[in-house]
């Protein structure tokens, strides 16, 4: 029982996001830690207090962090075709102590 509980929480963990993922990823971590920042900055002028500056910013930083690392669904949409490995190999002639391995 143990093993099929670890055996979802590794497929929900697993960090493979596509490409266009990535890049998602990139651009709204981005935006959304120059917003956070600029918001934070702004409040905290007005305020005049640097504080609450330093919380509104690591508050965007964690809002950030939460949305961007784990590898939610929306990341892994467009998945890429990749050429089998076992057709890779063949044909390459690679020698390990002189030895072939096909």
């Amino acid at each position: 029982m143990t093993d099929h509980f670890i055996a979802q929480a590794r497929k929900l963990l697993e960090g493979q996001i596509d490409f266009q993922g990535q890049k998602k990823a990139e651009l709204f971590t981005s935006f959304s830690l120059a917003g956070f920042g600029l918001v934070a900055l702004l409040v905290g002028y007005i305020q005049q207090d640097i504080y609450l500056t330093l919380w509104l910013g690591l508050l965007g930083t964690f809002i950030t962090f939460v949305a961007v690392v784990p590898p939610w669904p929306f990341y892994k949409k467009d998945p890429e075709a990749w050429l089998p490995a076992s057709n890779a190999l063949k044909g390459m002639g690679i020698e390990v102590d002189g030895k072939k391995i096909n």
